[in-house]
């Protein structure tokens, strides 16, 4: 029985050295909330059009280039909007219906006086548009991750298209914003005629109109060329390579020592890479960042894996430009709906509002556990009190941050410690009425509330579970200290609390009473 004994309050000695090791300092060890440690909320809405733009954009040049490789001759191939496109001056009309049947599994096809009109279904449309908010989520988490933020909440908001974010601990809130919004679409296109110092003049060049597969980009000027102002390039619509094929992006130096962004394709985008500028050795290359040519250096040889990005960079920008190219490019642009900054001293204010409803809250339970049960009363204390410190630990341990729906668990969380207390405590006084021993009756009244205290708490686990799954940022905040608060009082109100009874009674060779 001693040896059982020892090895109970050893686990439990190792126990409270755990928790005391995992989250003290608290103010170093546990991660506070965006309500608690200051920070800004953001709410933004995805332009989800822009995606379906290109997606038809997409379609419409790959169907250009099938019907030109198989000689098949059309008038014009126009985007109407963002899920429509229509053809026109079809010339042989077997010949297009067999090379444009690719193009039938994602639109419906209707026939006009003169060619068809094509619109996305709308199954498809509907699946782009939540594919474009879910990479966007994703490509917003990468950013953030690389500023270092802790425990940012980053979920669909509750209307459809919206993206909330929060951010805990930010300082330059501006520099979040412009990184997280930051299109860093990069296309490398060849460019056909140019620079030119105005627009006008660029028109000129390709005979006053634009073919459909050529568009005209502006650029900064860094040779001279317009005196200062923007140069213009008239260049290819399809990129040879795009952001997509990046593998990653690193902050470097030019040739001139200056601030400079390099970059690595992956193996396709290598590829390709390769085969374009081996067969277009002095021709220049555009390198575009956010429909902006950076710079247009010459072909002077075949180039596989890496490139660099020039121009008047400042050590920041290039650094966040490497942040946003490695993270990848937004699916479509977004919009700011709602943004809210919390200050340090307003989370310092919450903080010391919850810390003493908790030991408010603590306080009165533990005068009326005294009370009411006299010196057993004390057994329920100490559960409590390791309860709560096992819940700082763990939260500490797995970097859950503490919010103001955290505290509310916490507080909770004593709640639900006291109850299974008072359950096991009112369990051994029935048994005690039965002229049973002290000894026996304490046995008896913890094997008995044990299946009790078990079904209760699996049902509020499921009920933890669920909140975490569906609910967003407080709600999550809320189900974490819930989960973590009733797995720990399983511990602490069962194997602890029984461990103190037989660590009292052991000293006593006959016990005559119990102060319960």
């Amino acid at each position: 029985m001693k040896k059982n004994l020892r090895w109970k309050l050893l686990v439990i000695l190792g126990v409270i050295s755990f928790t005391v090791w995992g989250f003290y300092p608290p103010d170093e060890k546990v991660n506070l909330g965006l309500d608690l440690r200051g920070g800004v909320h953001l709410v933004l809405r995805v332009n989800t059009d822009d995606a379906l733009q290109v997606e038809t954009e997409t379609t419409t040049e790959r169907l250009r280039e099938i019907l030109n490789a198989n000689g098949v001759v059309v008038t014009e191939i126009t985007v109407t909007s963002p899920t429509t496109f229509t053809v026109t001056g079809v010339q042989n009309d077997g010949a297009y219906r067999q090379f444009s049947a690719e193009v039938d599994a994602a639109f419906s096809r209707d026939s006009t006086a003169d060619g068809y009109a094509y619109e996305m279904l709308a199954a498809l449309a509907g699946q782009y548009r939540d594919e474009a908010v879910d990479q966007a989520i994703q490509t917003i988490g990468r950013r953030v991750d690389e500023l270092g933020v802790a425990e940012p909440v980053i979920a669909r908001h509750s209307t459809a298209g919206q993206i909330l974010v929060q951010l805990p601990g930010i300082d330059d809130v501006q520099r979040a914003k412009d990184i997280i919004l930051s299109t860093s679409l990069l296309e490398l296109k060849l460019v056909e005629f140019g620079p030119f110092g105005d627009e006008a003049t660029a028109l000129q060049a390709v005979g006053g109109t634009l073919s459909t597969d050529m568009e005209i980009v502006s650029g900064r000027d860094d040779i001279g060329v317009a005196g200062g102002g923007e140069l213009y390039y008239v260049v290819r619509r399809v990129a040879a390579v795009t952001g997509r094929d990046l593998r990653n992006a690193r902050v470097s130096l030019d040739i001139n020592n200056l601030p400079a962004v390099s970059f690595t394709l992956n193996q396709d985008g290598a590829q390709r890479f390769g085969q374009i500028t081996q067969d277009n050795i002095g021709r220049q290359l555009a390198i575009i960042l956010d429909n902006e040519v950076y710079s247009a250096p010459r072909i002077d040889g075949r180039i596989t894996t890496d490139g660099q990005i020039t121009g008047a960079f400042t050590q920041q920008e290039v650094s966040d430009l490497a942040l946003t190219l490695r993270s990848g490019a937004l699916p479509a642009s977004m919009d700011y709906l709602e943004e809210r900054t919390v200050g340090p001293s307003l989370g310092a204010d919450s903080i010391r509002a919850g810390v003493t409803a908790s030991l408010g809250g603590l306080g009165l339970v533990v005068i009326f556990m005294l009370f009411y049960y006299r010196l057993t009363g004390i057994n329920a204390v100490v559960s409590v009190v390791l309860n709560l410190m096992i819940l700082l630990a763990l939260m500490a341990y797995i970097g859950a941050a503490m919010t103001l729906p955290g505290i509310a668990g916490f507080v909770l969380t004593i709640g639900i410690g006291v109850d299974s207390n008072v359950l096991i405590f009112e369990r051994i006084k029935e048994e005690l009425a039965t002229a049973k021993s002290v000894r026996a009756a304490v046995s008896a009244g913890f094997d008995r509330v044990w299946w009790t205290i078990v079904d209760t708490h699996v049902a509020s686990l499921i009920a933890a579970a669920f909140l975490f799954q569906f609910g967003t940022g407080p709600i999550r905040g809320f189900a974490t200290t819930l989960f973590i608060g009733l797995v720990s009082n399983v511990f602490t109100a069962v194997f602890v609390s029984r461990t103190v009874f037989e660590t009292v009674l052991s000293r006593r060779r006959t016990v005559q009473a119990l102060s319960i």
